[in-house]
């Protein structure tokens, strides 16, 4: 690739000199000089100069013009207000005209302390008004959400949140009614704003306008500290800040990881904190004393444990869940391996490592000229900023392709692309097998595994180089320890518990674990912990503890009960990495893992089966339609502790291609029956254009009863 042509720009009596085209705005930070802006964000778009706050002076052109929309070109003089008188009065200008109607709300409003325009104001404003007449008022605030208020008193219809809605998620929801003076924010037909990624509006706002329902007066900005870690809701590993005050979280920002998550969050992600206050909280050891449980101390939580694990007959068994941090997972492995011997444990997923052949940031999609997924599952459900990074691709003219299974057009088509990426969704091995056939090991391609949890692929990383070969066990299930909340969620790890003799249990929520568990042990949530994720990219990202949690972390506690079978156990997370990483991870230091961790390079596939794990049986059988079940984004123990959230989760309803639609004779939002083995489901259509004929896609909680194939019916 050729160098870019540099071109020299003036901005203020200093020569810059940068790419052609560059922004205005970024060729003066370049020179150390700031331009004001409120409606410029170059992540949702090209701008449009609707704030004027930018003004400039440019030598050749006859009057003020909108710095944004000005690229760098060569010989270019531009005088801003910091030199220009013209610039200067057109900013305090246009400052005024915003504050006409502005409600003087700084005591109250949520983004006092922190607003852009507040800033701007005290910087470049007028220092007193020459309005005396009423201002402008409406009903406030609007709920347009159980997740966002809108004052539109603040609004200074700079028009970030519908740039956002319509050119970034790509919902259409949020909209500017009406025209000039009276021009207002508001959804579509009034509609609650729904979808995955509606709380970054919020962020984007440069003013009060939207703010969160949930932090709604929760602090001020002098009360709260802003600890920056990972999120742990989903593969992808955004980087978020956590606002924290008197030790709890209060509300979670983005944290632009230009690679990973461009500073978008899902809502998901952006509003699950409050699980950590949930009415079911876990905050002592509990024993089963039938037909009730009792609070245990923490000493004898332990001789409990210990006598499970040593007294029961048969096999003991690990269900992990994929939340565990690194450094949990691999203590956990290391105690039953190296204190216990014979042990086997259930994964949260297969994992294959065959993708770090092809391992590249996520913002590789963006680029590419060609983008397959592969596979039926939803990928905005799996990994929802994954989506937005194909959204994007699709604006910069690259070619979208969704189908089911691999074929030789497929591969055809990955290997001729000069930029090709491969997303699969569901079907990771054959993914990885298409991405080896495809060579997208080379420059500007990549393959990406969506997996099912947050750290999975950390989680078998670690318990890999905790696990020691051994033969498999047939002996019944003795001890069945269940790690964290997923795992106890799962049907699968519940019927095995069923079959357990005793079940350990460590989770946050008591209505999870009750009345099945034999022993109960506090979990704590990834907000409560200091460790490690590995997210889908294979990046090894450092999670921070941003809350107090009300029980002691897990890590200390299997430390101190690893002491009981002497296994030498630090209850330090940067001690257990560093012994980690030392067999899997090049023994990169654990204060080198950062705030913003960069991608460990592409390294030859070839992981080694795990040792004494199980995999959940796949159930196939009848006719029709082929059924994929899903778990929904907006689903799980944290989701459910979450009232906000609820109104975001999916509704009864089977998702069909607009195909078999029509050869069905259904149309969109009509009642159909599905059918299976007997089973009888009344469910709603909704027909998609991504999804590939001959398939139904129904979320698992609505698809009680139905396996392998479906029949779907007016």
């Amino acid at each position: 690739m050729s160098a870019p042509e540099l071109v020299t720009v003036v901005v203020d009596g200093l020569e810059v000199q940068v790419p052609k085209g560059t922004g205005l705005v970024e060729t003066a930070a370049a020179a150390g000089i700031e331009i004001p802006v409120f409606c410029y964000e170059p992540r949702i778009g090209p701008p449009i100069g609707a704030c004027r706050m930018c003004l400039v002076e440019v030598e050749g052109m006859g009057k003020l013009q909108a710095g944004c929309t000005l690229t760098a070109q060569d010989g270019m003089v531009v005088r801003t207000a910091q030199t220009s008188p013209l610039a200067a009065d057109g900013q305090e200008s246009t400052l005024e005209f915003i504050l006409v109607n502005h409600p003087l709300d700084c005591p109250v409003c949520d983004k006092g302390g922190e607003c852009p325009l507040q800033d701007l104001t005290f910087r470049y404003g007028p220092g007193n008004t020459r309005m005396t007449f009423p201002k402008r008022t409406f009903d406030k605030p609007i709920p347009i959400s159980p997740l966002i208020a809108l004052d539109r008193e603040r609004c200074i219809l700079c028009y970030r949140c519908t740039r956002f809605s319509g050119e970034v998620a790509e919902d259409g929801q949020l909209i500017a009614r009406d025209r000039g003076a009276q021009s207002v924010i508001a959804t579509f037909e009034d509609e609650p704003y729904r979808g995955h990624f509606t709380g970054n509006v919020i962020e984007l706002c440069p003013v009060g306008a939207l703010t969160s329902t949930p932090y709604r007066f929760e602090a001020r900005p002098w009360e709260i500290q802003n600890v920056p870690s990972v999120c742990g809701m989903c593969p992808v590993g955004c980087n978020i800040s956590a606002t924290t005050r008197e030790g709890k979280v209060k509300r979670i920002l983005s944290r632009n990881h230009p690679e990973v998550d461009q500073g978008w969050l899902c809502d998901k992600g952006r509003f699950a904190y409050g699980h950590l206050q949930a009415p079911d909280r876990i905050v002592d050891p509990l024993r089963l004393a039938q037909p009730r449980y009792e609070e245990l101390s923490w000493d004898d939580a332990l001789d409990e444990a210990e006598k499970l694990i040593r007294g029961g007959e048969g096999r003991i068994v690990t269900a992990l869940s994929g939340s565990e941090t690194v450094e949990l997972a691999y203590a956990l492995g290391k105690l039953m391996r190296q204190g216990l011997g014979a042990h086997c444990a259930v994964l949260p997923e297969q994992v294959d490592d065959t993708y770090d052949a092809f391992r590249a940031p996520l913002s590789t999609i963006r680029d590419t000229t060609l983008v397959v997924v592969l596979g039926d599952d939803p990928v905005a459900e799996r990994a929802p900023i994954v989506e937005l990074w194909i959204k994007a691709a699709e604006r910069n003219g690259a070619e979208i392709v969704r189908q089911s299974a691999p074929d030789a057009a497929i591969e055809e088509r990955l290997r001729d692309a000069e930029r090709a990426v491969l997303i699969a969704a569901g079907v990771e091995g054959t993914g990885a097998g298409l991405a080896q056939a495809a060579g997208l090991d080379r420059d500007g391609c990549a393959a990406f595994p969506l997996p099912t949890t947050a750290n999975g692929r950390g989680v078998v990383d670690a318990w890999s180089a905790a696990a020691d070969d051994e033969a498999e066990n047939p002996e019944p299930i003795g001890l069945l320890i269940v790690s964290g909340d997923e795992a106890a969620a799962d049907p699968y790890v519940r019927a095995m518990a069923e079959q357990a003799e005793k079940v350990l249990a460590i989770g946050m929520f008591r209505r999870l674990v009750t009345p099945w568990a034999n022993l109960i042990l506090p979990g704590t949530s990834y907000l409560e912990r200091d460790g490690t994720y590995v997210n889908l990219e294979g990046r090894l990202q450092r999670l921070r503890r941003t809350a107090i949690p009300p029980a002691p972390d897990e890590l200390a506690v299997i430390a101190r009960l690893a002491q009981r079978f002497d296994v030498e156990l630090s209850p330090y997370p940067a001690l257990v990495f560093d012994e980690l990483s030392a067999i899997c991870y090049g023994s990169i230091p654990f204060g080198e893992v950062g705030e913003q961790a960069s991608l460990r390079p592409r390294v030859p596939s070839g992981r080694v089966p795990v040792p004494g794990t199980e995999t959940r049986p796949e159930k196939t059988g009848g006719r029709g339609l082929r059924l994929v079940t899903y778990r929904p984004l907006f689903s799980g123990p944290a989701v459910e502790r979450v009232p906000e959230l609820q109104f975001q989760r999916p509704g009864p309803e089977v998702e069909l291609s607009r195909d078999d639609a029509k050869q069905l004779g259904i149309s969109e939002g009509q009642p159909v029956t599905v059918r299976s083995n007997g089973t009888s489901l009344e469910l709603r259509a909704r027909l998609s254009r991504e999804l590939s004929p001959g398939v139904a896609r129904i979320p698992v909680e609505h698809a009680a009863g139905l396996e392998g194939r479906v029949e779907v019916a007016p």
